[in-house]
């Protein structure tokens, strides 16, 4: 079916934090299925659109902040939207102990100035926004679903909890269409360098190119559930296009450590991990998150939703994807 001819051929999104992993996915996905997009970025001295190379051109970009209110209103007037979905946030949770004051400005009161914005300029609009399983942080259950109290542990988990909360909130008071998604740690060749999924597997790639022969990382032991990028976009735009607004936790019902990780990344090139992985005691977090592991079975009732990618079909993609990327590097170089 072209985007011509899709049932949401006509709808307009906007898009917070659109240059990010997910923003990126969204922005194709939604565009495929015929909406008009609209990205919010910020005016920066080095704007960075490399992940939206394939789509830049299909959709309008508008300059906005999550600092400033009257520029998120206007964003909201331009785009007159009829879905909005908020991505944008300081989402690196090393970054949340240095900077946790930036963190909340960002990660929290941000989701504020997004939903008045909102309410006061397209108050129809359906609102998504990105909550995160670091909520959960020290947990108390396993696995985590929708009900499991939080009890986060990063000045990240802690404002992504009040972006959760004050979105409920809206919802409550204002009768707004507004849903969250409790994404569990979802991954791509597009992730930036500074997560642990993509620091293995591009520390793996430079390894393999003969670029470096170590690679330092933290608590091995550190347990997660790792999905695939472009599944989890898809969640968000199901939660969208149900009737009663909800929240619900995406995750792939799966756990696995680090170490496994680096396991099948070394794998993928031949290696032993064992080989070539140092610990370096600068990567452990000052208050570590163990285990996070998701029931996601309310989004498979409810929205239809399964993820489709397995941990090592993630995990091979991205060092595929991290290899290629070296090696075209080192042929423009030669050539």
């Amino acid at each position: 079916m072209s985007a011509k001819s899709s049932p949401h051929a006509g709808r307009r999104a906007l898009i917070t934090g659109v240059t990010g992993q997910d923003g990126s996915y969204l922005s194709e996905f939604l565009i495929e299925q015929g909406y008009q997009v609209f990205g919010v970025v910020r005016r920066s001295s080095s704007e960075n659109f490399e992940r939206l190379e394939g789509v830049r051109e299909r959709m309008t970009l508008l300059h906005a902040d999550l600092l400033d209110q009257s520029s998120l209103n206007r964003a909201m007037a331009v785009a007159q939207p009829h879905e909005v979905y908020n991505l944008a946030a300081q989402s690196f949770v090393p970054t949340s102990w240095s900077e946790p004051v930036l963190t909340a400005q960002f990660t929290a009161i941000g989701v504020t100035r997004v939903l008045e914005a909102v309410r006061q300029m397209a108050p129809e609009a359906r609102f998504y926004q990105a909550s995160s399983s670091e909520m959960f942080g020290k947990v108390h259950e396993t696995p985590q679903r929708e009900s499991t109290p939080f009890h986060p542990r990063s000045p990240y988990g802690v404002a992504k909890a009040y972006g959760h909360y004050i979105t409920v909130n809206y919802r409550e008071s204002y009768g707004m269409h507004a849903s969250s998604g409790i994404l569990f740690n979802h991954e791509s060749p597009r992730r930036g360098l500074e997560f642990v999924t993509r620091k293995i597997t591009h520390g793996v790639a430079r390894i393999a190119t003969g670029h470096d022969k170590v690679l330092r990382l933290g608590n091995l032991d550190a347990k997660r559930d790792w999905g695939f990028a472009g599944d989890y976009v898809r969640a968000m735009w199901l939660m969208l296009q149900q009737d009663q607004p909800d929240d619900y936790v995406v995750a792939t019902g799966e756990t696995h450590t680090v170490e496994e990780c680096c396991d099948v990344a070394f794998r993928r090139v031949g290696l032993d991990w064992r080989q070539h992985v140092q610990l370096d005691p600068a990567f452990v977090r000052p208050a570590e998150v163990d285990l996070l592991l998701g029931d996601a079975s309310k989004a498979e009732a409810k929205l239809g939703w399964k993820p489709t990618v397995s941990f090592r079909q993630l995990i091979e993609m991205m060092v595929d994807a991290d290899v290629a990327a070296l090696e075209a590097k080192g042929a423009h170089k030669r050539s």
